[in-house]
């Protein structure tokens, strides 16, 4: 099997060899490249081409956040995780609007990073549990009445699309929508990839806010 190619990014020299160590045990990955900054992200991105960017927010000279936008611009295919110290919503929303793939707590246990990349790489979404409530939060605190807009937009989805968004926003998995609904992976995917070009959606970020946002799933505030 084709190792994980991955780029790992963060200024501190100590933190990276930590996971360089735990990245390279793994039999299916691989550190390709590492970066220091954000502009030395860009520039190594570009380089290697790697399959997933580990990603630091806080860094000198230029953001993690800054730097996902611009690769995700250049590398469309290449999955960035972001992995922080930073506990904050807002950070989460501006990685998923910059285009990152994941959020991961730099606290987290080894495995549940091993898996974060394992997700991300087959095109998923991943967020640390503890910041998920903050996605469901704010998109239900918005209230689930859509606008005679987005209503016209929800009645072009058949209803089996309809589905599939609604699993996906219940954090299902291609694989796990697939066995449910007795379909391919690949089927799935077209219906997603359907999915976003009927709604003007890019990512499975996107559908899983709009999902929660107008009332596809039955996902209800934490206590």
């Amino acid at each position: 099997m084709t190792p994980i190619r991955i780029l790992l990014v963060d200024d501190h020299t100590l933190f990276r060899e930590g996971i360089r160590r735990l990245v390279n045990e793994q039999p299916n990955m691989k550190i390709v490249a590492e970066a220091a900054t954000g502009r030395q992200a860009v520039d190594r991105a570009i380089e290697f081409n790697p399959d997933v960017i580990l990603m630091d927010i806080a860094m000198p000279d230029m953001t993690g956040l800054q730097a996902t936008k611009v690769i995700r611009e250049q590398l469309p295919q290449t999955r960035i995780l972001l992995l922080t110290v930073h506990d904050d919503r807002e950070y989460l929303f501006h990685g998923l609007e910059a285009g990152a793939s994941g959020y991961v707590l730099k606290e987290a246990e080894a495995q549940a990073l091993v898996m974060a990349i394992q997700a991300v790489h087959r095109g998923e979404i991943y967020l640390y549990p503890s910041v998920t409530r903050w996605l469901v939060q704010d998109y239900l605190q918005r209230g689930t009445r859509a606008n005679a807009e987005e209503q016209q937009r929800l009645t072009e989805l058949t209803d089996r699309q309809q589905t599939v968004l609604q699993l996906l926003a219940e954090g299902c998995s291609n694989q796990d929508i697939a066995a449910e609904l007795v379909l391919s992976p690949y089927t799935v995917q077209t219906h997603i990839q359907n999915i976003m070009k009927k709604l003007n959606l890019h990512n499975r970020a996107e559908l899983i806010k709009y999902a929660i946002r107008y009332g596809l799933t039955d996902l209800t505030p934490p206590d």
